[in-house]
């Protein structure tokens, strides 16, 4: 199974659908809280939808239950707070979650999608990661 993973700021449209497109990608599974900010640009919820059946052929799936709860984010964003305490309780949140029972097949081939340019500091990498973790023989490719 392959589980890809990509952000978008710092990047133009072209880039980012072209690494979207080159990947393999079956689908683009967005893992943001708030998919429909103005600050998302090019990804917005619906631009997004129809930019990835166009340009890439592939399909999308908004899946809240992957995102992080408001307070947490803010937590962490607003507030600068720290990653250490975000990662544990992102992994928490994941495992009362129990992320790990979605069906594979949903999963095989799909791009988590959010908003962070780099996968270290980001919870699609934490999703990701949880998911090997549960699962066997899962390749991660952060684009």
């Amino acid at each position: 199974m392959k589980l890809f993973t990509i952000g978008f700021t710092k990047t133009t449209a072209e880039n980012f659908f072209d690494r979207i497109r080159k990947s393999g990608t079956r689908k683009i599974v967005d893992v943001r809280l708030n998919n429909v900010s103005q600050l998302a640009g090019f990804a917005k919820r619906d631009d997004l939808k129809y930019f990835s059946k166009t340009i890439c052929k592939v399909g999308y799936q908004h899946a809240p239950k992957l995102a992080p709860t408001k307070v947490m984010l803010d937590t962490f964003k607003k507030q600068k707070g720290s990653w250490e305490v975000y990662e544990d309780q992102f992994l928490n949140l994941m495992a009362e979650r129990k992320v790990e029972e979605v069906d594979r097949k949903t999963l095989d081939g799909a791009c988590l999608l959010c908003s962070e340019d780099k996968p270290h500091h980001c919870h699609r990498r934490l999703i990701a990661e949880y998911l090997k973790d549960k699962w066997e023989e899962v390749e991660i490719v952060h684009l």
